[in-house]
């Protein structure tokens, strides 16, 4: 017998007004990349997956989509969220993305 569900589409969504994207599958909320965002650089700080929902993508889905739109939009990203962070290092085609201090300054 096998599970249907285990190749449902993810879909993903920003919900700006509650600072972060949220993952559906079949209209179900599965995860969220909780974010804080300025004018020129979005930082990810925190990503939760339904234990239900786990091994199934929806972590991949956010961040990828996530990313897809900081780069449309011209934003820098700063990986908080351990998650984040993991998944960038193995997806080699996303580190142009991370923010990166610009100022030599020092005390």
């Amino acid at each position: 017998m096998s599970d249907s569900s285990a190749t449902s589409a993810v879909t993903v969504s920003d919900n700006p007004e509650a600072g972060r994207y949220e993952a559906y599958v079949d209209g179900t909320l599965a995860g969220i990349a909780q974010y804080i965002r300025t004018h020129e650089l979005i930082a990810f700080v925190h990503t939760e997956v339904e234990p239900a929902f786990e091994g199934r993508g929806v972590g991949g889905s956010l961040v990828r989509t996530s990313l897809d739109a900081a780069r449309a939009q011209g934003l820098a990203v700063l990986a908080v969220c351990p998650f984040y962070t993991g998944w960038i290092a193995r997806h080699s085609d996303y580190q142009d993305l991370l923010y990166a201090k610009r100022s030599s300054v020092t005390d």
